[in-house]
């Protein structure tokens, strides 16, 4: 009997938008892109953050699932916020 491993999150798609665009997107959200500037392929996450400059697209496509696979990982890790409030002392 085979094993199947699924991954814990759906993997990146990538859609070239422009000749020196290619944009991600995870479960049909965006999640970032990586444009040529004619010298490095800059990546930016969905937020617009930089992630860093790259001499090949695939090296910049790495980049950006990678951040996304560490954001998910630390993302699990901790309680949301309404968790982590302090509880109220009641005033008498």
């Amino acid at each position: 009997m085979s094993k199947i491993t699924v991954p814990p999150f759906d993997p990146l798609t990538w859609k070239q938008a422009d000749v020196d665009v290619h944009v991600a997107t995870r479960d049909g959200e965006f999640a970032g892109f990586v444009e040529f500037d004619g010298v490095a392929h800059l990546v930016r996450d969905a937020q617009g953050a930089e992630l860093g400059s790259f001499s090949d697209l695939d090296a910049a496509r790495r980049a950006l699932e990678t951040s996304h696979e560490s954001h998910s990982k630390a993302r699990g890790s901790v309680l949301p916020a309404v968790f982590r409030r302090r509880p109220r002392r009641a005033r008498a």
